[in-house]
């Protein structure tokens, strides 16, 4: 016999209205209700009546979320958080991949394809904040690092503060020619310039000044990018004793230009990347890594984004998720 509704309340303990509630992705649910309606509807089965539902509150059920590269592992890994995030609160999740074209982005935003959907989650590259939020066709929330504007909501890590927090663990090591690889020339307020400024607040504020031609510029965050300005590092007169990599795909190809160069890592040059993807834990030595609780950033977005659909305030639209430094052998 199919499960109704009521089934799933009285297997959960709950009332018909929290199931439905959760059915319909209403945002204010506890973590520990919204978990026992879910076990209870897993156990019994039960399929919800979606069209009823979608023509009672005009809504889909399906949200999409917008990177810009799938093939990059942080993107990868954030969009499985994004969709066990969603699946808990009953929603769907379409991706698509921008590539981080400025025509794409915008299309996306104007809800523009081949699927209704009720919201996006954005991880905008192409284009800033503030042209997007003009753009927004259905309700929104970016991701990401770059300028957010007023009205939307915005998670992310803050890059500055924890670029000071990687730096000063190099410092801290006892680590005193530190270059950085990951500054984007095109990007003005992106991702390269916030963790180039807060690397050199935490070397200014060490005493520490980085030599010419520390600082490298890269085309994209990439191993082959990686490995090429380390290469350029390792020819200067005086070479970095410790490198900053913006990301880890940068940090596994500095890496594998001082093993084929027959540098000893850590004890001739550390190595340290941002975003502490599974990779760098396999690597030799494991890459020390600044990580951004993924699961946390996903869970606030979609948080917000059900927020919105409903018409509920979002106390704290700005909002900041947490990060550590993972310290591993690369730093010693």
């Amino acid at each position: 016999m199919k499960a109704r509704l009521v089934d799933v309340a009285k297997e959960a303990g709950v009332s018909p209205k929290t199931v439905s509630n959760y059915v319909n992705g209403y945002p204010f649910m506890s973590k520990a209700t919204t978990e026992k309606v879910r076990v209870a509807i897993e156990k019994l089965d039960y399929v919800p009546n979606r069209m009823a539902r979608n023509l009672r509150t005009g809504r889909t059920g399906i949200i999409a979320l917008a990177v810009p590269e799938l093939n990059v592992p942080y993107f990868a890994e954030l969009a499985g958080h994004v969709t066990t995030a969603a699946e808990k609160l009953g929603v769907t999740v379409l991706i698509d991949q921008t590539d981080g074209d400025p025509g794409r982005e915008r299309r996306v935003a104007a809800g523009l394809g081949p699927q209704a959907i009720d919201g996006l989650i954005m991880s905008p590259q192409g284009l800033d904040g503030n042209e997007l939020a003009g753009l927004a066709a259905i309700p929104m929330v970016l991701l990401g690092e770059r300028l957010h504007p007023a009205g939307v909501p915005y998670v992310g890590v803050d890059n500055v503060a924890a670029a000071t927090a990687a730096t000063n663990h190099l410092i801290d090591s006892g680590y005193r020619r530190i270059a950085a690889i990951g500054r984007v020339s095109q990007q003005q307020n992106g991702t390269g310039s916030l963790r180039l400024q807060g690397y050199q607040e935490a070397l200014a504020a060490a005493g520490l000044k980085p030599a010419r031609g520390y600082t490298r510029t890269v085309a994209a965050y990439e191993r082959a990018e990686g490995a090429r300005e380390m290469d350029a590092l390792l020819d200067l007169k005086n070479p970095p004793d410790a490198v900053f990599c913006f990301n880890d795909l940068l940090a596994v190809g500095a890496l594998s230009t001082l093993h084929r160069r027959g540098v000893t890592v850590p004890d001739e040059v550390a190595v340290m990347g941002w975003d502490d993807i599974s990779e760098v834990r396999y690597t030799w030595p494991p890459i020390t890594s600044v990580s951004v609780d993924k699961a946390q950033l996903a869970e606030v977005a979609v948080d917000h984004l059900l927020a919105l659909l409903a018409g509920a305030e979002i106390e704290d639209p700005q909002q900041f998720v947490d990060f550590a430094v993972e310290v591993r052998a690369s730093t010693g």
